[in-house]
């Protein structure tokens, strides 16, 4: 449901407003084909506040927009050159390959719009941006230059995580550790066979001028040994004191590298030596800069071998070469084991691949201040985290955060707003000569200015990296308000809140949002961020669209057959291993599941479910919960309480009748006890719903207004107040509590359901006085303050004893099996009190119970004879008369059948062992309701019994 722009003028004028505002951005999901119920998630509760504090009458502000996502858009349209029409990207000029991703993102991008417009998502079009668009362009520029000329950014030749599949680095956060117990084949992209990784591999490194003397040390990853510049030990290792100082020959070179001494090293670990290879390890890098190390690289850009390692090596892939140095050591004799070894392995989530460590001269941002004012801030509460658990891992974050790399080699992206000046060396270092600007023009006057040369003389040559796609999206919520070139909105909009799933990747961006903008804008881009359950398949995993196991919003609100199902897979960007995981995993009963192609699980598709149940579901989870597995039946189930709600306004509207005026709500007085508990009990719900947006927690929303419509409006008092809608004349009170029922009951539904809030909302009678609101999205929240003069907690609490006699009187008539009779009912009471409160809901007592005159016995008066009783309380007891209304004789017989039928569960379970924990206590209830059951069955045998035999015989009639 859009947001319409007449609304959108309107809301300022609203008579509810505030004065203050709530306002908002999505997070931008990656354009990379189209959102899946993880997002549908975050767009429910975000759409659920922001449609909340609307009509609350705050000025809101709910921004959206998409990522370009460099790397992951970048490999999809990779994917679909290769496949549509056979070329590789490199086969393209950067500005066809460009040119593609354009068409690619021009044909997908309406997408996500439509989901989310089939989600109802009342988001402020009108600012719809995108992370490559020109204002984001222009931010990132900006944010750029100013970051370099702050000293906050800087261009150095350091380690980096890289992806050889992708020929890029990457961000840490894209790292995934992949544990492994021991040896684990797998086949790495580009690899031309499986590689066994999960190994420890010894190797001698024979001591120089000792022909019997060597040094063993351990490796799981031989292929980086011609990269090693030194061994390692201990300074305090005994088997190692008298080596020290000594030389080494390297097993595959022969060449001398000296044995040094360091504390980092664990001398408890393996053989207490290891290698150093400073090129390609972070530890070992941070080790050789402390011993004046010069970094040795042997691994290319592509994953294959690099010149330094020999003409034997060089040019083939790095995993076979780990083969054949594994070879060469054992022929040499200088292999001294190989066993299985538990460890972590790197793999970038992106590719796949198992993630070197390169030597690469990249552009890097400054984080440990920015970082330490972003922790500060969750400490003073400046910016408040909710759930609060996820402090200590956001602190734990900045405690450990080090210079963040943001070059990509991507073609998709922010281009690098530096340029290389050709020719000319850096001052002092005698390193290459960069400068930076908003534009080349601006970049040519730096140059100017550090060469001393005219800018006309001087050769520039853009990067041609692009910066890391959460730079950008670091910067969107203050983008997408126009900074840097319109800050008005800033100041009017800001700070804002945010809400996302609680995942480590997610705060990273979080992370990145608050440090940038803190930076660049001098405040806080956020006041709050709320982090949600995240919704996973059933093997636990992050929904992914490269893994296959996403599903459509739409395909659960509009319905889908299953042979539609099973070509969404076949029709996308996965390759063949892809599509055959995604295919041939294991059937579950979970929408969000890869297996959708299998007939298990889906035999008939996924019926119709409608958005608003949906959405309903959805936040019925909670925004503060674990993580969340959505089944098929659940979101049915919300649809089926969607026409519940349908079918109580029609009976609403035709109780109401043709010209029924509305009183004001302040001036409704009940003119029943009924009238005034249901008033109450609507009260309650407005103060639950209320509390439940204000911390932000929607299950306590939910679940207070499926009570409230289910339970109270629905099964109580629309049958407790049937029989007074059928008087004639029809008193005044009933039809004014249900109107003020449907319409306070609707406001209360709308930010959840707006569709169907939307559509009955419209159709009730308008109350007199004063301009209608045009919808019900702008119309005023029902506030618990202005209901709290209905609430009447004490008279809730007396009307649970009269349903406590209702439940009492029901189980009476299946008992008895009376279906369609309505047999009299007398209560009796031995507290003064309870007979009072009884008296004055006799008449809903009946319409509750399905029975007919029901009447209060005196205490200590005698029981009428021949009636059914039982007890509601130590206090109360009920009878009803059942003469003339059941045979006795037809009747034993199936009370007889009931009861071995309960005999026979009851002796089942009670062979059952018993077990520990919940299933015990389950089986111990499930014991004492069949006892109770049974006991039942017994009274009432016994009574049908009494009734035969009180019976006159024919001759005394």
């Amino acid at each position: 449901m859009e947001f319409p722009r007449s609304l959108a003028k309107r809301k300022a004028q609203l008579p509810q407003a505030t004065g203050e505002t709530f306002s908002m951005c999505i997070p931008p999901p990656n354009v990379t084909g189209a959102l899946h119920l993880g997002h549908a998630l975050t767009v429910a509760i975000q759409d659920a506040l922001v449609r909340w504090h609307r009509m609350r009458g705050d000025q809101v502000l709910w921004v959206p927009g998409s990522d370009h996502a460099g790397i992951a858009t970048q490999a999809v349209v990779e994917k679909q050159l290769w496949k549509e029409r056979g070329v590789r990207r490199h086969e393209l000029s950067r500005e066809e390959f460009l040119r593609a991703v354009w068409q690619w993102k021009d044909a997908k991008g309406g997408e996500i719009c439509e989901q989310l417009r089939a989600l109802g998502c009342s988001l402020d079009w009108g600012r719809e941006c995108f992370t490559m668009d020109v204002g984001s362009s222009v931010a990132v520029t900006e944010a750029f230059v100013r970051l370099y000329n702050e000293g906050l950014l800087y261009r150095s030749r350091q380690l980096v995580s890289w992806s050889c599949a992708l020929r890029s680095a990457i961000s840490d956060v894209e790292v995934q550790s992949r544990p492994l117990a021991g040896r684990t084949e797998l086949q790495p992209p580009g690899c031309p066979s499986p590689v066994s990784f999960g190994l420890l591999i010894s190797v001698a490194f024979p001591v120089d001028g000792e022909p019997d003397a060597e040094v063993v040390v351990g490796t799981t990853r031989p292929e980086t040994l011609p990269g090693d510049v030194a061994v390692a030990v201990h300074p305090d290792d005994p088997r190692y004191s008298h080596l020290h100082g000594r030389q080494l020959r390297h097993p595959l070179t022969g060449q001398l590298l000296p044995l040094i001494t360091d504390t980092a090293v664990q001398p408890h670990e393996g053989t207490g030596a290891v290698k150093v290879t400073p090129a390609h390890s972070p530890a070992d890098a941070e080790m050789g800069a402390r011993h004046g190390l010069s970094p040795l690289s042997v691994i290319e850009e592509d994953g294959t071998m690099a010149s330094p390692c020999g003409d034997w090596l060089q040019g083939i892939h790095r995993f076979v070469a780990r083969e054949k140095i594994v070879l060469a050591l054992r022929e040499q004799g200088l292999l001294r084991g190989l066993q299985d070894h538990p460890m972590v392995l790197p793999v970038c989530s992106r590719s796949g691949d198992v993630v070197e460590y390169l030597l690469k001269s990249q552009w890097f941002v400054r984080c440990q201040e920015m970082g330490d004012r972003a922790a500060q801030a969750v400490v003073s509460g400046a910016l408040e985290l909710c759930p609060s658990s996820h402090q200590k891992s956001w602190q734990h974050w900045f405690a450990h955060i080090g210079d963040w790399c943001i070059s990509r080699q991507l073609w998709w992206g922010h281009q690098i707003p530096a340029y290389l000046v050709v020719g000319e060396p850096s001052e002092g270092d005698g390193e290459e000569c960069w400068v930076v600007g908003r534009s080349e023009a601006e970049a040519r006057q730096a140059a100017a200015a550090l060469t001393g040369k005219p800018g006309a003389e001087l050769t520039l040559e853009r990067d041609a990296d692009v910066l890391d796609t959460w730079f950008s999206s670091a910067l969107f919520p203050f983008s997408a308000l126009g900074w840097p070139r319109e800050t008005s909105d800033l100041a009017r909009f800001y700070p804002l809140s945010l809400l996302e799933t609680g995942s480590d990747l997610l705060l990273f961006w979080v992370g990145r949002m608050v440090m940038l903008g803190t930076q660049l804008t001098g405040q806080l881009p956020f006041s709050k961020v709320l982090l949600h359950s995240m919704v996973r398949d059933g093997q636990g995993r992050k929904m992914s669209k490269s893994l296959g196991n996403v599903l459509d919003p739409r395909d659960v609100i509009h319905g889908v057959e299953l042979q539609e199902l099973q070509a969404k897979l076949t029709t996308g960007n996965l390759d063949p291993a892809e599509l055959a995981i995604a295919a041939a995993a294991q059937p579950c009963r979970h929408l969000p599941l890869p297996p959708r192609l299998q007939k298990k699980n889906f035999p008939h598709g996924i019926p119709e479910c409608g958005t608003d149940a949906l959405r309903f579901a959805l936040c019925s989870h909670g925004a503060q919960g674990r993580d969340l597995h959505l089944s098929v039946p659940e979101v049915l189930g919300c649809r089926r309480f969607c026409n519940k709600i349908w079918n109580a306004l029609r009976f609403i509207l035709r109780a109401l009748g043709e010209g029924f005026v509305p009183h004001p709500s302040e001036e409704l007085c009940p003119s029943s006890p009924v009238d005034a508990w249901i008033l109450s009990r609507l009260a309650l719900a407005a103060q639950e719903c209320e509390r439940g947006f204000v911390t932000q927690e929607l299950s306590l929303v939910t679940h207070t207004l499926h009570h409230f419509w289910l339970h109270s409006l629905c099964d109580i008092y629309l049958e407790a107040v049937k029989p007074a809608l059928a008087r004639v004349p029809c008193p005044q009170g009933p039809p004014q509590v249900l109107f003020s029922c449907a319409d306070i009951g609707l406001r209360l539904l709308a930010p959840v359901m707006p569709f169907l809030a939307e559509e009955l909302w419209q159709r009730l009678p308008r109350r007199p006085g004063g301009p209608p609101a045009p919808s019900v999205c702008v119309a005023p929240y029902p506030s618990a303050r202005s209901l709290e003069h209905w609430r009447q907690p004490e008279l809730e609490w007396g009307f649970c004893r009269v349903q406590e006699a209702v439940q009492v009187l029901r189980a009476l008539r299946a008992t008895y099996q009376l279906t369609r009779a309505r047999p009299r009912v007398l209560l009796q009471s031995s507290e003064p009190e309870e007979q009072g409160l009884f008296q004055a809901f006799l008449e809903p007592l009946g319409a509750l119970g399905h029975c007919g005159a029901v009447g209060l016995l005196l205490p200590g008066t005698a029981a009428p004879s021949g009636w059914a009783q039982a007890s509601v309380s130590d206090t109360i007891r009920v009878y009803m008369e059942i003469q003339g209304l059941v045979d006795p004789q037809a009747q034993l017989p199936l009370l007889a059948a009931r009861r071995q039928k309960l005999q026979k569960q009851l002796d089942g379970l009670a062979a059952q062992t018993p077990s520990e924990g919940e299933a015990e206590t389950q089986r111990q209830q499930r014991l004492s309701s069949l006892q109770l059951e049974l006991s039942k069955l017994d009274q009432a045998a016994s009574h049908l019994r009494q009734l035969m035999d009180d019976a006159p015989s024919p001759g005394e009639r």
